[in-house]
């Protein structure tokens, strides 16, 4: 699933979702053009396994996505086996 651009404001992306024991959720943000941004492609988002209502997603380099605040962006969920119920920025 990709999102249109939108902007936000926050440092950290929060997800409530909920997986199958095989199942997996991964975030990449791109920009608005759907290049994705350098530090937060899917390579860099380990495999988001559980049942959570506030998770915190992180990349390689951690969970702050603060640099991106205010750019237009999207966001790109590779679900197996998943639910997506709702995600925000705080």
């Amino acid at each position: 699933m990709v999102t249109k651009p939108f902007t936000f404001q926050g440092k950290e992306l929060e997800i409530n979702f909920s997986t199958s024991a095989p199942g997996s959720v991964r975030v990449e943000i791109q920009d608005a053009q759907g290049n994705p941004v350098p530090g937060y492609t899917l390579d860099n988002c380990p495999e988001i396994i559980g049942d959570e209502i506030a998770r915190i997603v992180s990349w390689a380099k951690g969970p702050d996505v603060g640099e991106l605040a205010g750019k237009p962006v999207r966001l790109r969920f590779v679900m197996k086996d998943a639910d997506l119920f709702s995600m925000r920025f705080r």
